[in-house]
């Protein structure tokens, strides 16, 4: 119903149709504080969250974004809380958790997912089987500035 917002949720569909060996999906929808409680029962090691992230990039682009800086960047959100809520919740229990960003294109009510967003679901669900966090995305990291 968000046009390219609809990223994170096209991803559990995937998963949930086709699953990946050593994965397990919960889908966060536009309220993801309200699974804080799901994952936290799984006792997982790492937890990956996906969503469109406007970080100024060519839509489609896809970012592993260090979650120190997601409070200080303006990510679009369209959820009630924002995401660095969501994994600072997540990181009272969870060794590891990482953020992929896909920037979008367009966000707006009753808008279809643009094509580069699509693409770039399918490549972040055909990279699963293989990755383990090292590097398979190019890292959005605090700039010199920030740090």
């Amino acid at each position: 119903m968000m046009g390219d917002d609809g990223a994170g949720p096209l991803l559990a569909d995937l998963m949930t149709r086709a699953p990946v060996a050593g994965w397990t999906v919960v889908n966060g929808g536009s309220a993801p504080e309200n699974v804080v409680h799901r994952v936290r029962a799984l006792r997982p090691k790492r937890v990956v969250v996906v969503d469109a992230a406007d970080m100024s990039l060519k839509p489609g682009e896809l970012r592993l974004v260090d979650p120190a800086i997601i409070a200080d960047m303006f990510i679009m959100s369209t959820h009630n809380l924002p995401l660095s809520f969501v994994i600072d919740q997540l990181k009272e229990d969870v060794k590891e958790v990482l953020f992929i960003g896909i920037q979008p294109d367009v966000v707006a009510f009753y808008f279809p997912m643009t094509a580069p967003v699509k693409a770039a679901v399918d490549t972040l669900y055909a990279q699963l089987a293989d990755w383990r966090g090292d590097g398979v995305f190019t890292r959005l990291a605090p700039s010199e500035e920030d740090a």
